[in-house]
């Protein structure tokens, strides 16, 4: 579940810690992160993550770990956007 704001939030806290990727809502009211950066720095995204934004409820997290060059293709490899 996500509350107001949380793209931004996820978004924000990938911008500080140079990560690229992107973060969207999915139709059925997930919303899906793909995330590509330095591992121990993607931990402590995630750590973040599941915490999220005072206005926002995190109740499940998956992740699926990839090698890095099938993360994201290599136009997107630079950047962290909002879809």
């Amino acid at each position: 579940m996500q509350g107001v704001g949380f793209r931004w939030f996820v978004s924000r806290i990938a911008g500080a810690l140079n990560l690229s990727g992107y973060v969207t809502n999915r139709p059925e009211g997930t919303v899906e992160i793909v995330a590509r950066g330095d591992q121990n720095l993607l931990q402590d995204f995630v750590r973040q993550v599941r915490v999220g934004p005072r206005s926002s409820r995190v109740t499940h997290v998956q992740l699926r770990w990839n090698r890095p060059e099938d993360a994201l293709p290599s136009d997107e490899r630079s950047r962290f956007e909002i879809r």
